[in-house]
């Protein structure tokens, strides 16, 4: 349903509908090599890249994100860096890890405000067993930080609507129940795909569902240590009051 009045000058918008669109934001990082590149500071020990990307090659994000702004560390010269056009991406060279500021810009179509996200800096490896971390710094491996994320248009404009349901890309649309006009036959008819993929990214349902295999297994190695704990704690309690009355019955004598 088309929601719209006369007597407004906003734009309308499709009622009880919500597309996401996915996408994946981070960082990648890697020491130096020797011989260092020319002009780099003496301080920089690694060269990284703080970067907004599609889930896949064969994704495009560029239909509804218009331009990123990533703002850096205050120490580099032109910390707010904007991008306009794919790869969103900056790559420089530094020796500490911080917080990137990253802004989305949306298409103009949209009439959205931006969408803020961090992302902490990773330049050293973090994660996994030390054998593991030392393995990446002894052998100079790429340490990466990604996150997968969705944004969520919710009641889109017109305009945007028919940007994001007309073909190419990716993502999902959703009808709430209550549109039964022009947005309802749309969405059914959308040539985008509506889910997440089953196969072919890191970010499949695929991949999803062995990671939560992995926290489940986590969860109860987690449960089972703290019962161990428990039992511990209860022994040593028993111990320490059997102490304490005989130094009293000692006291006493």
């Amino acid at each position: 349903m088309l929601s719209y009045s006369p007597y407004s000058k906003k734009p309308p918008r499709y009622k009880g509908v919500c597309i996401y669109r996915p996408f994946v934001y981070g960082s990648i990082a890697v020491p130096l090599p020797t011989p260092r590149p020319a002009n780099t500071p003496p301080d920089h020990t690694h060269r990284w890249t703080i970067f907004v990307r599609p889930v896949s090659p064969s994704h495009d994000i560029t239909h509804w994100l218009r331009k990123v702004q990533f703002k850096l560390h205050e120490t580099y010269s032109q910390s707010l860096r904007t991008i306009e056009a794919p790869p969103f991406e900056v790559t420089e060279t530094g020796w500490g890890e911080f917080e990137v500021a990253i802004k989305l810009f949306i298409v103009p179509e949209a009439s959205e405000k931006p969408i803020s996200i961090y992302h902490q800096l990773k330049l050293h490896p973090y994660g996994g067993t030390e054998e593991d971390r030392e393995k990446t710094r002894r052998e100079g491996g790429e340490v990466g930080s990604k996150c997968y994320e969705e944004v969520c248009f919710n009641e889109p404009v017109e305009g945007l609507y028919e940007i994001l349901t007309s073909g190419g890309g990716d993502g999902r649309a959703s009808d709430k129940g209550r549109g039964k006009g022009k947005g309802a036959k749309a969405i059914k008819g959308a040539d985008r795909s509506a889910e997440i993929p089953n196969e072919g990214t890191p970010y499949s349902l695929r991949m999803e569902g062995r990671e939560l295999d992995r926290l489940k297994e986590a969860v109860k190695q987690v449960e089972s240590m703290i019962v161990e704990e428990r039992k511990t704690l209860a022994e040593r309690e028993k111990v320490l009051g059997e102490l304490r009355r005989e130094a009293a019955a000692a006291e006493e004598r």
